[in-house]
């Protein structure tokens, strides 16, 4: 066997970790910056806390949030609505999910701890709809349908035609005027954001909007005799493609473009498929625009990427669709593979940290 050559790390330009000594630390933001010299996802943080800072610091960046996963009902929202209040976030992609449970706590009203010693079966019959370790209850949701109902019936869209983000900025209107709670769309009305809901028909206010169009469609008739296919006819005026060309007119000034990301699904995807967008349209349509591709990125979600499925691919991997600035090019982008209610809040924090001392 030939000999090994050893090398000193620091010779060759290697960078040292450092034990953490939490005798030094005196913020959160010391707290990630001291972890950033460790390993394992201790690094990530501190990785994310970097690309973080710059991305939010940087004044010609539009910065998106998207959001999945049941953040509301998990007790994230404020951090949302901080995130928005301090003018971090220029424009929300969510789940119509978590929007829907939001809107709970917007007009007072609460999640529950699950009691685990009830079944599923008691929990349906009671009305408790379990998400994981906590109740969501069915009164609460009919709670929202008739906020939701209240809107389409005193408020009439643009041109007649509703999008995800029209409804969600007349919601975020409605909910300041009655001033029964804090909540996303609310603040995202007050700082002007729009949120963009993609899988609209896939959460609780889709459903609301689709029966309100039914009940309007079928007054006056005798709705115990309808057949299914005298009921589930109604349409309402709803079009998506609304939402996609709004938000790319949005992406398309920016001078730079920051995501952070919380879980993937839909939302994340949405979001990121706006510089391709830009590069089919310029080759269909004959445009000249360029692609906003993302400059920063930092995504908290747990899944792995062997799993091949969208919420888990890499940064890098986005950068072989063109969504992203490759990172030869100057791209910034972290990765934290962890629940995001345990990192979300403490990357948060040490953020605001830093922002209120103006450093």
């Amino acid at each position: 066997m030939k000999h090994r050559d050893l090398h000193d790390g620091r010779a060759d330009g290697l960078e040292p970790l450092e034990s953490l000594a939490l005798d030094d630390v005196d913020s959160f933001a010391d707290l990630l910056r001291a972890m950033s010299r460790t390993s394992f996802g201790g690094r990530q943080m501190g990785a994310a806390f970097d690309v973080l800072q710059e991305m939010v610091r940087d004044e010609q960046c539009i910065v998106v949030l998207t959001l999945s996963g049941a953040m509301t009902v998990a007790k994230q929202g404020r951090i949302v609505c901080d995130m928005l209040d301090r003018g971090i976030v220029q424009a929300v992609v969510s789940t119509g999910a978590l929007i829907a449970h939001g809107l709970t706590e917007s007009i007072g009203l609460t999640h529950y701890r699950t009691d685990p010693t009830q079944d599923d079966t008691t929990l349906f019959r009671k009305g408790y709809n379990r998400i994981y370790d906590t109740l969501e209850m069915e009164s609460n949701l009919n709670n929202v349908e008739r906020l939701v109902r209240s809107v389409l019936n005193e408020t009439e869209p643009l041109d007649g035609v509703w999008s995800s983000a029209r409804l969600c900025h007349e919601l975020g209107r409605k909910l300041d005027e009655l001033d029964e709670g804090v909540g996303i769309l609310r603040s995202a009305y007050q700082q002007g954001v729009p949120v963009f809901i993609p899988a609209f028909t896939d959460s609780e206010v889709g459903l609301d909007v689709a029966t309100w169009a039914m009940r309007c469609d079928l007054e006056g008739r005798d709705h115990a005799s309808l057949t299914h296919d005298e009921a589930f006819v109604a349409v309402p005026h709803f079009n998506p493609f609304v939402d996609l060309q709004q938000y790319a007119r949005l992406a398309g000034k920016a001078e730079t473009l920051g995501i952070f990301t919380i879980g993937g699904g839909v939302p994340r995807n949405w979001a990121q498929q706006v510089a391709p967008f830009v590069d089919i349209t310029n080759d269909r349509v004959g445009t000249n625009f360029p692609a906003p591709r993302f400059r920063y990125g930092v995504r908290i979600c747990p899944e792995p990427v062997h799993w091949g499925g969208l919420s888990g691919c890499t940064y890098s991997e986005g950068v072989s669709w063109g969504k992203f600035v490759p990172p030869a090019e100057g791209g910034r982008f972290a990765e934290v593979y962890a629940d995001a209610t345990v990192a979300w809040p403490l990357l948060m924090k040490a953020l605001f940290e830093e922002l209120d001392r103006g450093q």
